[in-house]
C-alpha cells in the first residue's frame, strides 16, 4: 500500500541523492517525493514526483514543505572553488533548507554529513561539517539522522582524482578494516541510501549519528530483509 507521506531531496542530481530517489521509488514509500534543485534531474518524469527547479540563494521565496527531509548536498573545495563557496554549499544550503521545512511543518530529518565532523576540528572540511550537525540540532526536530559515511563509492558524473586514488588504496584493504577501524572502510553511495530510507522508517525520536560501519550494517540488513520478501513473493 502507498504511503500518504512526502518527501523532499536535496541534491538529487548528486551521487547519494542519485541513489536515495532510486530508493525511495522502489520502495513505494512515499505518496510524493519533491526535488528541489538547480538543475533538471533524472527522474523528473517519475509520477511520483515533483521537481522544483531553484536558486538555493533564493530560498526563502520557495515553500518546501514534506513530512521527512532527506539533505545530500556537498561538494568539495576544488569544484566550488574556494573554502566560502564550498561552505554555502555544505553548511548554508543544506541549514537554510532544514529551518524552512522545519517552519512548514517536517518532522523528520536525515542528513548526509561525513566521518570525523566536528566543530572544534582543526581541518576546515570537518569543522564545516560539525558546525552543520550542530546547528541542525538547534532546529529542534523530532527526528534526526545524521549520517557520517566515510569513503563515498560509486559511478559519479565528475572524475575526483583524490577520492578515485583513496580507493584504489583503501579497496583491497577493506576486509582487513575490523573492529575500531571499520568505521573506516570505504561504503558505497547505494548503501548509504538505503541505510538513510530505512532509519527514517523507524519512527524513532531524538537525534541519531550512524557511522560508516554502522551504515553498512544498516544496509546489509535492508538486502536481506528484501531477499527474503522476494524470495516469499515467489512462493506465493
Amino acid at each position: 500500500m502507498l504511503s500518504v507521506k512526502t518527501a523532499l531531496v536535496a541534491g538529487a542530481t548528486g551521487l547519494v541523492g542519485q541513489a536515495l530517489v532510486r530508493e525511495l521509488l522502489s520502495r513505494n514509500t512515499y505518496s510524493r517525493i519533491i526535488l528541489p534543485s538547480r538543475r533538471e534531474t533524472p527522474f523528473r518524469n517519475e509520477p511520483s514526483v515533483e521537481e522544483v527547479i531553484l536558486s538555493y540563494e533564493d530560498l526563502e521565496e520557495e515553500t518546501l514543505s514534506a513530512d521527512d527531509i532527506f539533505i545530500c548536498l556537498g561538494t568539495t573545495i576544488k569544484k566550488a572553488g574556494s573554502k566560502q563557496a564550498f561552505e554555502k554549499v555544505d553548511y548554508h544550503f543544506p541549514l537554510a533548507i532544514a529551518m524552512q521545512a522545519r517552519r512548514n511543518g517536517a518532522s523528520q530529518l536525515a542528513v548526509i554529513s561525513a566521518i570525523g565532523a566536528d566543530k572544534d576540528s582543526a581541518f576546515f572540511y570537518s569543522r564545516v561539517k560539525g558546525n552543520l550537525e550542530e546547528a541542525l540540532v538547534m532546529i529542534g526536530y523530532p527526528s534526526l539522522h545524521i549520517l557520517r559515511p566515510s569513503l563515498l563509492t560509486g559511478p559519479r558524473s565528475e572524475f575526483r582524482f583524490g577520492e578515485k586514488a583513496a580507493e584504489w588504496i583503501t579497496r583491497p584493504m577493506g576486509f582487513a578494516m575490523i573492529g575500531p577501524l571499520e568505521k573506516y572502510r570505504p561504503v558505497h553511495a547505494e548503501d548509504v541510501a538505503a541505510a538513510m530510507h530505512a532509519v527514517c522508517q523507524e519512527d524513532s525520536s531524538g537525534v541519531h549519528i550512524y557511522q560508516s560501519d554502522q551504515i553498512n550494517h544498516l544496509a546489509q540488513v535492508v538486502k536481506e530483509k528484501t531477499a527474503l520478501l522476494n524470495q516469499k513473493q515467489k512462493g506465493e
